[in-house]
Formats: structure tokens, sequence, C-alpha cells
């Protein structure tokens, strides 16, 4: 979804469309970063009378921890970089655009390094004596 801004309102209908793609009894579980719009009591009180969508936050100053900011990162490189838009629908082009190209290549994600390749001997010596 994009949205003209980042708050309350937009946030809200996000909510809406993840609650209403997701039918059933079971909880939602977002996880969010401390944006503002995320704890409003706009929010606090629309997620009241929504009590399958539950929050959970990202601690305060443990940014490494919010897997969304390396998807923006690769999302950035592939959707916005050096590109000049007209207006917002041709922002939201590019987004769904990207997504459905990042979408068609996704693997799952691998928290921290993989490990490293193992060492082979290039030569063998023999010593005698």
């Amino acid at each position: 979804m994009t949205a003209s801004s980042r708050n309350s309102f937009f946030y809200q209908r996000f909510l809406q469309q993840v609650e209403e793609a997701n039918p059933g009894e079971n909880d939602i579980w977002v996880i969010a970063d401390n944006l503002s719009s995320h704890d409003s009591l706009a929010t606090r009180t629309w997620l009241a009378d929504h009590p399958r969508i539950r929050h959970a936050f990202i601690p305060v100053g443990a940014c490494w921890l919010n897997l969304q900011e390396a998807w923006w990162r690769i999302f950035r490189h592939h959707a916005l970089a050096g590109v000049s838009f007209a207006d917002g629908r041709d922002i939201d082009h590019a987004t769904r655009i990207a997504t459905a190209q990042l979408n068609q290549r996704a693997k799952p994600w691998v928290w921290g390094r993989p490990p490293p390749a193992p060492r082979h001997l290039r030569r063998q010596f023999t010593y005698s004596i």
C-alpha cells in the first residue's frame, strides 16, 4: 500500500487491509518501529476495536532488529534510485513494479553472515628427513 503521508489515518487503513486479507479467528501480530503513528491515541483507539491485531514494538535504540530497514535498502535501490517522479501515481506505479519483481525472486531471509566456505589445501607438501 502506498500512502500520501505517514500518519495515523493511513496506518490504520493499512492495518484494515491486513485484517481483511487475513480472515479468520487467529491473532495478527504486527512488528512495528516507534513511529508516532504506530502508537498514537487514534491508532490505539482503532486497535481497541480490532482485537485480532496485536502490536510488538521494536525497542528504542535497537534498529538492527528491524528487518524492514534492510528490505527498504534493497527496495529503494530497485524502485527509487536515480528516478524522478512527476506525481504520486508514478511513485505508486514504480512501487508496484519493484515489489512484483522482488517477490518473483524472493528467498528466505537469513539472519547474519553465511558460514565461510571450507578451505582446501592448494598444495600438499611432503617432508622427509
